[in-house]
């Protein structure tokens, strides 16, 4: 894991609400407080699609709708003359970028062995945080995983210009 210090919070929330930059993410959960607290929960709902329309939407196989399904509805919760008091973004890998990244790290971990890859994100007194994790279904000590999802999330940051200090 590591936590990061997001330095320009505007260049930030344009590229996380108004561009694609995080649309490859899936949406595990948000929490955005303003004059009230709004939830998002992104599980996928599985009796609002028929299978059909989960395939035509890119769903299949999916638990968790992709940001880009979501980021419109957080764009509106947020937007507005005044900063909201917090916010809380739960990203995660989809299964084919859990895969590509376990194949890159060369780690002995199989998919089934990870939860969940992720990047939170978080605004709290006025200060903008993104932080790693890795959910496991197993115990190893091996971190080799670890090592190369925060390598990558330094890459994703630095190739969209996001700049960041470090703890």
């Amino acid at each position: 894991m590591i936590a990061l210090k997001l330095t320009d919070i505007k260049s930030f929330m344009n590229q996380l609400l108004c561009s694609d930059t995080f649309d490859h993410f899936l949406l595990s959960e948000a929490s955005i407080t303003k004059d009230a607290t709004f939830t998002i929960d992104g599980h996928i709902n599985a009796a609002f699609y028929s299978e059909e329309e989960r395939e035509e939407a890119g769903l299949s196989g999916l638990a968790i709708l992709p940001y880009s399904k979501l980021r419109s509805v957080c764009y509106q919760l947020i937007r507005g003359r005044q900063t909201p008091l917090f916010f809380k973004f739960v990203l995660m890998l989809s299964p084919q970028n859990t895969a590509n990244v376990l194949a890159r790290s060369g780690s002995s971990y199989l998919p089934s062995d990870i939860s969940g890859i992720f990047i939170n994100i978080i605004f709290q007194n006025g200060t903008l945080h993104l932080t790693t994790g890795i959910s496991y279904t197993v115990f190893s000590t091996d971190r080799g995983l670890e090592h190369e999802w925060n390598l990558l999330i330094k890459k994703f940051l630095t190739k969209h210009a996001i700049p960041y200090d470090e703890y």
